[in-house]
């Protein structure tokens, strides 16, 4: 039966749209993810040695002074990027296999995933590295395997926060507040943490407790799943009483008022549509790491330019990115209308232009950093509404992933949403707006720097309706190809 299953998985692979990713980008993200295992690994054998370098105190201690953060934020990354066995689970429903088995083999499969491998590389060599400095074998082999457990518990306790968004803002939160009380030195909830983790170390036999929850919370999820393994309740996508809403307002965009009221409409009553507004406002403030100071190596003129571009477009990244996919659920449906693909396109513009300019004038506040702070985010957002707008939705063209509105999973992106064209495309979004200044500055000063950017933006509005007909063209020659793209929607 594993087999069976496994030969599943591999079809799967292989047939989906993914498979055709550009095989260059597939290395590049590779080495990518050979480069963060590398950064676990060397961080697992140097910890000891700097911290009783830097700090002068037992590493072990300090370690598990920090683990709760580290379980925590291990939580809250799953919440965003790990997907749940439901999407294993789905296909398997239709053919005439065991329920129990096709459940504990889309659970096994979360077991053995990234999310969970990744952090071997981290504790095993400091683990390691804690026996050849002297710590006894068995209380280090007990320490490891508490915290084993704990990795396991979250990737269980995450199939039931999955869909649940007030548990987990609610945990993320909690978070934020805690952090903020220990940084400041107001409350600090490692004192009462440690002690749990450093017992884990004094009495090996306590790691039994934290295997034994992994295990419970693992027979939950089988359970869970087992009471929900059918499509006509259990698994299906809940619906809610449709409501009707007053735009009349956006009646004065005369034909394309039709498009901006469904993407209005598509953003207040979908879960991944509202966590991707909400991402667009925290970028408001990523701005703070370039202007305060905070951050020695952003401390330079140019990086105000790459923070005004990011402070102005969040949305503009992380909705404007992912046109037309945020329509593939009926895209189909309205290639066989007769709707011109101009009108389309200037919705989701207009959509992307009202945003940006909503987010400059709301981070007016960094005019408290100087007046350079402010000058940067104001002409990133001009550059912004007149090329970056433009160039999101030239990539949207080549971006072929099916959206699930109703889930949080891959609110960051998608590996299917890269490829070489896209990839190319974010050179002119970010690296050209940087060269611009950089000539400005060294040929005059930070003044003619700004206007050079200012007038890069103001360009790409002159010639909109010319760039408008390019990619008009793109999106027609590309039609089908994303038709078949969003047929696959596992």
């Amino acid at each position: 039966m594993i087999k069976r299953f496994i030969s599943l998985e591999w079809k799967s692979f292989f047939r989906s749209a993914s498979f055709k990713m550009n095989l260059a980008l597939k290395i590049v993200m590779l080495l990518g993810a050979f480069m963060m295992i590398m950064y676990f690994l060397g961080l697992g054998v140097g910890a000891f040695y700097i911290i009783e370098k830097y700090l002068e105190t037992d590493p072990l201690e300090v370690v598990n002074r920090f683990l709760i953060f580290y379980i925590i934020v291990d939580l809250l990354i799953r919440y965003f990027l790990q997907n749940m066995p439901i999407i294993n689970i789905k296909p398997l429903l239709y053919l005439p296999l065991k329920k129990s088995k096709v459940i504990n083999f889309a659970l096994n499969k979360t077991v053995i995933s990234f999310f969970n491998s990744v952090h071997a590389f981290f504790f095993i060599p400091f683990s390691i590295v804690l026996i050849i400095e002297g710590y006894p074998l068995i209380n280090v082999l007990g320490w490891h395997l508490a915290i084993l457990g704990l990795i396991f518990c979250n990737n269980f306790i995450n199939v039931f926060v999955n869909n649940k968004d007030v548990v987990f803002y609610g945990i993320l939160g909690s978070v934020i507040v805690l952090f903020g009380l220990t940084y400041y030195e107001i409350f600090d909830i490692t004192t009462y943490t440690a002690p749990i983790f450093q017992a884990f170390y004094n009495h090996p036999y306590l790691a039994i407790i934290t295997i034994v929850l992994a295990i419970v919370l693992y027979k939950i999820a089988f359970n869970y799943f087992r009471k929900h393994f059918y499509l006509d309740a259990g698994l299906a996508k809940k619906s809610v009483t449709a409501q009707t809403e007053d735009l009349t307002w956006l009646n004065r965009f005369g034909s394309v008022s039709t498009f901006l009221k469904n993407d209005i409409k598509l953003i207040k009553r979908n879960k991944r549509s509202k966590t991707t507004l909400m991402l667009s406002v925290l970028f408001l403030f990523y701005g703070l790491l370039f202007f305060t100071g905070a951050v020695e190596a952003y401390d330079g003129p140019f990086w105000r330019v790459f923070a005004g571009i990011f402070v102005t477009g969040g949305f503009l990244f992380s909705f404007g990115q992912f046109v037309p996919s945020w329509d593939s659920a009926y895209y189909p449906l309205m290639m066989s209308q007769n709707i011109k693909y101009k009108e389309y396109i200037s919705s989701k513009w207009y959509l992307i232009v009202i945003a940006t300019i909503a987010s400059t004038i709301i981070a007016s506040f960094y005019l408290y950093f100087g007046w350079q702070a402010y000058a940067a985010v104001l002409v990133g957002g001009i550059y912004n509404v007149g090329v970056n707008a433009h160039i999101v939705l030239w990539g949207g063209a080549y971006i072929k992933t099916p959206i699930d509105l109703t889930s949080n999973k891959k609110a960051f992106g998608d590996k299917k949403s890269f490829n070489i064209k896209t990839l190319l495309l974010t050179l002119p979004k970010l690296v050209l707006p940087m060269i611009l200044y950089a000539i400005g500055h060294f040929a005059v000063g930070e003044l003619f720097g700004f206007a050079l950017v200012a007038i890069a933006g103001l360009a790409g509005l002159l010639f909109r309706n010319k760039v408008f007909d390019i990619i008009e063209k793109i999106y027609k020659s590309e039609k089908y190809k994303t038709l078949n793209a969003y047929k696959q929607t596992n």
